[in-house]
């Protein structure tokens, strides 16, 4: 049954992500990337990391997943700037086939290198136990001696976000004055 449930998240995030990355819609592309982020999640509950899938859907679920939005519906463009001819087109796809191709030797090699390091791990050898440290610890711990780097996070995350909708909103304003 463990393994079934495995099986089942695992393909989840593995074909929301896949998925995201085919689309042409950048909309949907970015609501497939929450479906991925909340498989994730699904996994760390799966593995016994409440405090890990908590903090995943609390931060990338919800936080990242609305600042991703934000800018691609701050930053959309209308399809009359992007008109191709028949020449452009063509060498579009040869460049599109070119960065598939080295995508997928750059995903080989990556996953071979992680393969090989998993695999020569001295720490996959070790037979101690991970220390064990509960949910409450871990938020009395954010809520205690390191509330002021949370709080200095969330500003920091906060003035970045309101910075991105200024700039978006000058460049905005300054192509409705240029086409007046």
């Amino acid at each position: 049954m463990m393994n079934l449930a495995f099986i089942l998240i695992a393909f989840l995030l593995l074909a929301s992500a896949a998925t995201a990355m085919a689309l042409r819609n950048i909309i949907h592309s970015a609501l497939l990337l929450v479906v991925s982020w909340f498989a994730l999640a699904l996994f760390y509950l799966w593995a016994g990391a409440e405090f890990a899938a908590f903090a995943q859907v609390l931060v990338y679920a919800g936080a990242v997943s609305m600042v991703v939005l934000f800018a691609v519906l701050l930053t959309q463009r209308t399809l009359g700037d992007f008109t191709l001819n028949d020449e452009s087109r063509r060498r579009g796809w040869r460049t599109r086939r070119r960065r598939a191709l080295a995508a997928v030797l750059a995903a080989a090699a990556v996953a071979s290198a992680i393969a090989y390091a998993v695999l020569n791990s001295s720490l996959a050898l070790a037979s101690t136990s991970a220390p064990t440290v509960t949910v409450r610890e871990l938020g009395e711990q954010l809520m205690g001696p390191q509330a002021a780097a949370l709080l200095v996070v969330g500003a920091i995350l906060t003035v970045a976000l309101v910075g991105a909708v200024v700039i978006a909103a000058q460049e905005k304003k300054s192509d409705r004055e240029g086409t007046s």
